[in-house]
């Protein structure tokens, strides 16, 4: 059951508000004095305070209201608190919403306007204290990988990412094909390099080719190698990628786009380990792990009759499927200020432009993005309209030149502040309460 500490030097208020929430399942506590509400906050584990502004008889300045906030705003810097007016204090109540404050209520108060008030923060309160808790897992099992296994210097703070990584390090030690499926510039390669970080041959070479970057009539030569003379301006012999990488592992990129003659020969070196340089009858026998990645439908692909479905099987003994940028929200701005490198930062504006973008060329054009802002801000601060990205429009509910977030930015944003919702506010360059009114709107999970 969730507490609210009522902090009120007039008895009959706190037995009033003691009984109101009682009907809605509310505990509260009783301190009369700034002194006593302040040793109550120490003590206890308390959701809310509804403070008064005087306690001093005769005193209707309302300082003493507003030193007692910002004692509490000091010693809990996220604790909601609720300021009980008169009208006298009206506009120092307006100054400590500013400062923070989550809400002020004029005596004598509306029961239903204070109880939906409550009630709202107290379940905005239990949406942070899970995302904290989910932050403490995370960061937990983040640094379980990172001191078991060797990441290569992969940046992420996506838990979908996350996922990914934990589980190509799982499989790294087992000797199987493993297929990584995702869009162009989404990161495939990286995680292909820690599967060999951490796998039985890790000591051996990593080779690395595109089968989308070679000619349709040479790639059987960059894969399996050539005699002299086997092709068209072929003088000498030559080595394939296999020779290449034997006794350690082939990185084929874009493996959708090997012709269907390449595909039945690499379908014989995964299952022998031999093969025939171009041009040549002698067989040759390596020994390597073949890690493949495709951004292309490879199902439809054998549905086309372009792409073997027994290679496909062949290949795909393991899948991991990383998904795009825009789908991977938490990362975007941990690989953005990566990218950025010291001495420069992101204005909230800036953050949160890039969170708003669809980033259609992932974390290739990130990394594009940051390094030309980088190079043509001379300051120390890029803003906005120095990343060369589509402005966002300025809202007229007062929140000018900010966007209006999605639920997922929301998230992303309280997650990387550890539920600390001021510190998500600045990030995404809203005022505490409007980033609340958002939550609130946006229907943010509070399991």
């Amino acid at each position: 059951m969730p507490t609210v500490l009522i902090i009120d030097d007039n008895a009959a208020v706190a037995i009033a508000l003691d009984v109101l929430f009682s009907l809605h399942e509310i505990n509260s506590l009783h301190a009369a004095s700034p002194e006593e509400g302040l040793a109550l906050l120490q003590g206890q584990a308390i959701d809310l305070v509804i403070q008064d502004m005087n306690f001093t008889a005769d005193t209707t300045s309302g300082e003493e209201g507003v030193t007692l906030f910002h004692a509490i705003r000091a010693r809990h810097p996220d604790l909601p608190v609720i300021l009980l007016t008169a009208w006298t204090q009206l506009d120092a109540a307006v100054d400590l919403i500013k400062s923070g404050a989550a809400d002020y209520l004029a005596k004598p108060w509306d029961d239903r306007r204070l109880i939906a008030s409550v009630q709202n923060l107290l379940e905005l309160g239990q949406a942070n204290q899970a995302l904290r808790s989910r932050l403490v897992q995370e960061q937990r099992q983040r640094h379980a990988l990172e001191t078991s296994f060797d990441l290569r210097g992969m940046v992420w703070q996506d838990p979908v990412t996350e996922r990914v990584v934990h589980l190509a390090c799982q499989v790294a030690r087992a000797d199987v094909s493993v297929l990584i499926s995702g869009p162009h510039g989404s990161g495939k390669e990286r995680i292909a390099a820690i599967v060999q970080a951490n796998s039985a041959v890790r000591d051996g070479p990593f080779v690395v080719l595109n089968c989308g970057a070679v000619p349709v009539d040479l790639i059987e030569a960059e894969l399996f190698g050539a005699e002299a003379g086997a092709y068209t301006g072929s003088t000498r012999a030559r080595d394939g990628k296999f020779d290449a990488a034997d006794g350690g592992t082939l990185f084929l990129d874009e493996i959708g786009n090997l012709p269907l003659a390449g595909q039945m020969k690499l379908l014989r070196v995964l299952e022998t380990g031999r093969f025939e340089r171009l041009g040549s009858n002698r067989e040759r026998q390596v020994q390597v792990r073949v890690i493949s990645a495709s951004n292309a439908d490879l199902p439809a692909m054998i549905r086309a009759g372009t792409f073997r479905e027994d290679l496909f099987y062949r290949l795909n003994v393991i899948e991991l499927r990383l998904p795009p940028l825009a789908e991977r929200q938490s990362d975007i701005l941990v690989l953005a200020r990566h990218f950025l490198g010291a001495g420069k930062s992101l204005d909230a504006q800036a953050q949160a432009t890039l969170m708003a973008y669809g980033w259609p060329g992932n974390v290739r054009e990130l990394k594009n993005v940051m390094q030309r802002a980088s190079l043509l801000t001379p300051g120390p601060v890029i803003h906005a309209e120095e990343l060369g990205l589509p402005l966002l429009r300025a809202r007229a509910d007062g929140d000018a030149a900010v966007a209006e977030p999605d639920r997922a930015s929301v998230i992303a944003a309280l997650t990387r502040a550890q539920g600390v919702v001021t510190q998500a506010a600045q990030e995404l360059g809203l005022s505490r309460q409007a980033l609340y009114r958002r939550m609130e709107r946006l229907g943010i999970d509070r399991a």
